[in-house]
């Protein structure tokens, strides 16, 4: 029991009171992420440019350069999380899947049915939150792809649990994230070295930053930590079959560069996981 001056509160009411500011801190960052990504790409950022023609030319090859996806998606049923901008989909339906791209930004999508129509390619463009996907069905998915994006939301294991709901047992999720520890690191050296700033038990969406190759011009992100995410995955459903942290380390950059800074803290981190059936064992392996 909670005690306030003059009365009693309930855990319950509490609880209740964390759980409508939760969802008032989701909402309005939804909407200041829709409204930052509307602005990106009609300035035309470099994460808001279509596909360009030498990425046509193999499509799957530039989109899963790791080979995951194996020798050909042709006719699979693929999910685009939080992917508009004219890219994802385009490249994953000319690629020969059957493509659906989700995006909170209007103008993100507007950029996916422009490429769609210039190159005669057949993409469905909905206009929905990554943790909020109720007019998609259970087990639609063959894959699912989710690019950097996790960050945007206060509650990843939402994202999480409605990506297993959309995905066929077995299917894969092929997702990136924004490292935790480049979150909480300083995007400029001082004193030689790049200092952790931000706490990583913490709550609320993170320090206003200038826009940069990591930070987007006018979006609200949030820190989530390595539990969240892989620990997150795996509650959610799936099995983690591989993950890589994908090379930005670049030993000739000028100091405080992306390329520079990366050589000291990964920005980003790749997973690739499996749906399981709700019904399946754990997993036992032998011993000697």
């Amino acid at each position: 029991m909670f005690q306030w001056v003059g009365a009693t509160v309930l855990p319950s009411t509490i609880s209740r009171k964390r759980d409508t500011e939760k969802l008032a801190m989701s909402n309005a960052a939804n909407e200041q992420n829709a409204r930052a990504w509307d602005a990106l790409a009609k300035r035309q950022a470099a994460l808001a440019k279509p596909a360009s023609d030498e990425e046509f030319a193999n499509p799957l090859k530039t989109v899963d350069p790791l080979g995951w996806l194996g020798p050909s998606i042709a006719n699979t049923r693929v999910l685009c999380l939080a992917a508009g901008g004219g890219r994802q989909s385009a490249l994953y339906a000319s690629a020969g899947a059957e493509v659906t791209v989700v995006d909170i930004s209007s103008e993100m999508l507007a950029l996916d049915r422009q490429v769609a129509a210039q190159r005669n390619l057949r993409v469905r463009a909905i206009q929905a939150s990554m943790d909020e996907l109720s007019m998609l069905v259970d087990r639609e998915f063959d894959i699912v792809i989710h690019p950097v994006s996790t960050c945007y939301v206060a509650n990843v294991q939402a994202v999480f649990a409605e990506v297993a709901r959309v995905t066929r047992p077995g299917g894969l999720y092929i997702s990136q994230h924004k490292s935790p520890s480049s979150l909480q690191t300083a995007l400029r050296p001082s004193d030689g070295s790049y200092k952790i700033l931000e706490p990583y038990y913490r709550e609320g969406p993170l320090n206003a930053e200038e826009p940069c190759r990591i930070r987007e011009a006018g979006t609200l992100e949030f820190l989530h930590r390595w539990e969240e995410l892989l620990g997150g995955i795996c509650r959610a459903g799936f099995v983690m079959e591989d993950l890589v942290e994908p090379m930005h380390a670049d030993g000739a950059a000028d100091v405080g560069t992306f390329g520079h800074r990366s050589r000291y803290v990964a920005p980003y981190v790749r997973v690739k996981s499996r749906r399981i059936s709700a019904g399946n064992p754990p997993l036992v392996f032998a011993t000697d």
